[in-house]
C-alpha cells in the first residue's frame, strides 16, 4: 500500500468516526453533566465542580 493511500484511509476514518459519534450521541455533554450532577445530589452526594469534571470523564470513557 502506498503511504498516500493509508494517510487518506486514517483521515476517512476519523470523519467517518467523528460523524458517526455526532449522530449518534445521546445528548450534550453538559446536558449529561448537569443530569449527573442531579442524580448525585438526589443521593445527597456533594461533588466540587472538578470533582464532577473528572468524575464524568471517567464515566465517559468507561461507556
Amino acid at each position: 500500500m502506498k503511504p498516500l493511500h493509508v494517510i487518506l484511509a486514517v483521515v476517512g476514518g476519523v470523519i467517518a468516526g467523528a460523524a458517526v459519534g455526532l449522530l449518534f450521541a445521546p445528548e450534550k455533554g453538559s446536558d449529561m453533566r448537569a443530569k449527573i450532577a442531579e442524580y448525585l445530589k438526589s443521593k445527597k452526594i456533594k461533588l466540587r465542580k472538578d470533582q464532577l469534571d473528572e468524575l464524568s470523564d471517567e464515566i465517559s470513557k468507561e461507556l
